[in-house]
C-alpha cells in the first residue's frame, strides 16, 4: 500500500515536471514554433527533414493553427542548402513558395570551415539566413519556447 502511494506520488511529481516545461513552451500568441536540426550529410536525412517540415506545416494549417518552422543547417547538414551539391536543391528552392512559414538558417561557423577547406565560400540558396552558429541558434530558439527536433 505504501509502495503504491509512493509510486503515485513519484508519478505525479514527474508529470508536473514534464508538464510545466511543455506548458511553458506553448506560445502565448498561439503560434506553433518548431526548429528542425539538420547536421549530417545523408541525403535521406535531407529528405526526412523536408518531409517533417512539410507535414508539420500541413498539419498545423489543417488545424487552423499559425506556425513558424525553422530548419537550422550546420556541419555536413549545410549541404542541403548548397546550390552546387544539394541532392534536394529543387525541393529546397521551391519550399518558400510551396510551404510558407518555413525558413532556413545556415551556420556561419560551418561556412567558414568549408571556405577554408574549399578555398571559397560555399554557394548557398539566397533565402538562407546566416546565423553565427547552428547549435547556438537552436539553443536560442529553445530558450524562446520553440520545440527543437532532430528528425
Amino acid at each position: 500500500m505504501q509502495l503504491t502511494r509512493r509510486f503515485f506520488a513519484a508519478f505525479a511529481a514527474i508529470a508536473i515536471l514534464f508538464a510545466s516545461p511543455i506548458a511553458a513552451t506553448a506560445s502565448e500568441d498561439g503560434v506553433r514554433r518548431v526548429a528542425l536540426q539538420i547536421s549530417d550529410g545523408d541525403p535521406a536525412t535531407f529528405t526526412k527533414v523536408l518531409n517533417v517540415a512539410a507535414n508539420l506545416a500541413r498539419g498545423f494549417s489543417e488545424n487552423g493553427e499559425e506556425y513558424e518552422i525553422e530548419i537550422v543547417a550546420f556541419n555536413a547538414g549545410l549541404n542541403i542548402l548548397r546550390t552546387d551539391k544539394s541532392p534536394v536543391l529543387e525541393r529546397v528552392q521551391n519550399f518558400p513558395q510551396s510551404v510558407p512559414g518555413v525558413t532556413f538558417s545556415a551556420c556561419e561557423n560551418t561556412i567558414a570551415g568549408m571556405t577554408r577547406k574549399e578555398g571559397s565560400p560555399p554557394p548557398l540558396v539566397d533565402f538562407a539566413q546566416h546565423v553565427s552558429a547552428g547549435v547556438i541558434r537552436l539553443m536560442e530558439l529553445d530558450e524562446q519556447g520553440w520545440f527543437v527536433i532532430r528528425p
